[in-house]
């Protein structure tokens, strides 16, 4: 054992002592000696008591801790041995960085924002569609309109459309050869399917939280094809909007179509069972009301009319029999022969009475008066007994004719009364044809303004913010940015890398514990 370097060689016991265990002594041991006073350091020539080799420790989790503890100390000198690599390291992240910025594919990225309003134009009355009033509603609605402009069909529209398929950044033949095909069918890929599924992946929707505005972004390798297909997306959006509702609408025009077979169906039916139940109770009608109710307010009319003539020809015979032949008050209903007549013989008596104050009775101008009064009394006689038959027979028509409304009064009243009878039960089928009917006109009138509607296209989106070509790229970002970066990250890299190789050397060759001098100068 050497006495100026205060050590002793190592053991046996020490060789079985494992790494973390002498790392840990000798760290302790090294935190003694820097405690301990500059004379009882080497230079001593005094023999100093051989030191006794210590017990074999066990591992415990102090001791696992004193070793994980943090030593800025040993830390320096690992970061300061990597600091050349993590320089060199830093030089290749700088120019693989700006090699990444000046090779990779470049994409930029246009926006273009729509205002999808959850309410459709309202063009007709009782639309298909109802207008959402509750918020939520309009919410739910305007979120599901979003939905739709990323939606497969959409972009299966922009991929026809714009000949996508042909285009390598969304289908690149050789590329899709060697990757898992998407839709493949006896393995083959289907450009199509490849071509949307990339654009998919180059358009993304953000929705504005405090109105129905969506902003659409779509990534292309130039601008150009970027707005094109920005452009592509949109006008597809509008016409899958407006055929989801052309399709709503034709499918409610065919159910209707076909409901209305069966409705007019039933209608008809009703309808020929009223006429069926009419003929076979004889319930002829004429303007709505029943033949035999209107013969029989004929019926009554014609009835006071007779009654009517009946009277007056009665009035006009008892008037004429009570005036008799000389009858003095001239009657409406005597004939001008009648009255001339009278008049004749009452002048004719004047003349006779005034003669007759001059003349005798055998006056030739008495007698020739007398023979004119005899000659006309005759004739006024036989006129008066005219007349009265006349009178008579009017009457007796009279009377014939109110007897016959009677009669037939008395036989319609019981086939009236057995109509009207019939008529409730034909009243009941008439409301049930009716109301067929009124359903059927209106299943008809809505299918056809369905029909007519399906025709209209009553989206309501707007544009407010067309796609324009961008100041720079999206990605990848500027060059020096990325060389900046890279360079940082090797240079971290290199860093970590020291600190890696630094804890993997300790581990491997732990420095040997030093001896704790006891001695004093």
């Amino acid at each position: 054992m050497s006495a100026a370097s205060g050590t002793t060689p190592p053991s046996a016991a020490d060789s079985d002592i494992s790494a973390l265990e002498r790392i840990a002594n000798a760290r302790r041991a090294s935190r003694a000696r820097l405690q301990q006073d500059a004379p009882v350091m080497a230079r001593t020539s005094a023999p100093v008591t051989p030191h006794t080799p210590e017990p074999v420790p066990t591992v415990t989790l102090d001791k696992i801790g004193d070793f994980l503890e943090l030593d800025f100390r040993r830390l320096f000198v690992w970061l300061r041995a990597g600091l050349v690599v993590a320089c060199m390291l830093a030089v290749a992240g700088g120019v693989v960085g700006a090699a990444y910025g000046l090779l990779s594919k470049q994409r930029y990225t246009v926006t273009t924002e729509v205002l999808i309003n959850p309410a459709n134009l309202q063009v007709v009355e009782n639309d298909l569609y109802s207008q959402p009033g509750q918020v939520d509603s309009q919410l739910l609605n305007a979120r599901s309109k979003q939905r739709i402009l990323t939606s497969g069909n959409v972009l299966a529209r922009v991929v026809d459309e714009l000949s996508l398929t042909n285009d390598p950044e969304f289908f690149d033949p050789d590329q899709s050869a060697s990757t898992p095909a998407v839709g493949a069918s006896a393995g083959k890929p289907d450009p199509k399917l490849i071509a949307q599924k990339n654009l998919a992946e180059r358009v993304n929707v953000t929705a504005d939280e405090m109105s129905f505005v969506t902003t659409l972004s779509v990534s292309a390798e130039t601008s150009g094809k970027a707005i094109l297909i920005s452009q592509a997306i949109v006008k597809a959006f509008q016409e899958e909007l407006a055929k989801a509702e052309a399709a709503g609408a034709g499918r409610a025009a065919a159910a209707l179509d076909a409901r209305l077979g069966q409705l007019k169906r039933d209608v008809q039916a009703a309808e020929e069972g009223v006429e069926n139940y009419r003929r076979s109770h004889n319930l002829s009608s004429s303007n709505g009301q029943l033949v035999s109710s209107q013969t029989m307010t004929q019926l009554n009319s014609e009835i006071g009319e007779a009654q009517s003539r009946v009277i007056a020809a009665q009035a006009s015979y008892d008037a004429l029999i009570a005036s008799g032949v000389n009858g003095a008050n001239p009657d409406p209903a005597d004939s001008a022969a009648l009255a001339v007549l009278r008049d004749k013989a009452n002048a004719l008596r004047q003349q006779i009475d005034s003669q007759s104050m001059t003349f005798g009775p055998r006056h030739p101008t008495i007698v020739r008066l007398r023979t004119e009064f005899e000659t006309v009394s005759s004739q006024l006689r036989a006129e008066f007994a005219r007349t009265v038959g006349t009178a008579k027979a009017n009457l007796d028509k009279a009377n014939a004719s109110l007897a016959s409304l009677s009669a037939k009064m008395n036989d319609l009243k019981s086939n009236v009364f057995t109509d009207s009878e019939s008529q409730v039960a034909l009243r009941e089928l008439e409301r049930d044809a009716a109301s067929k009917r009124a359903v059927y006109e209106s299943f008809l009138s809505r299918a056809r303004q369905i029909a007519e509607r399906e025709q209209i296209d009553t989206t309501n989106v707007q544009v407010i913010s067309t796609a324009v070509p961008p100041n720079g790229r999206s990605w990848p970002p500027r060059t020096p940015l990325m060389a900046g970066l890279g360079a940082f990250a090797g240079f971290a890299l290199g860093m970590l890398l020291a600190i890696a190789m630094g804890i993997w050397r300790d581990m491997r060759q732990p420095p040997d514990r030093p001896g704790i001098a006891v001695g004093q100068a």
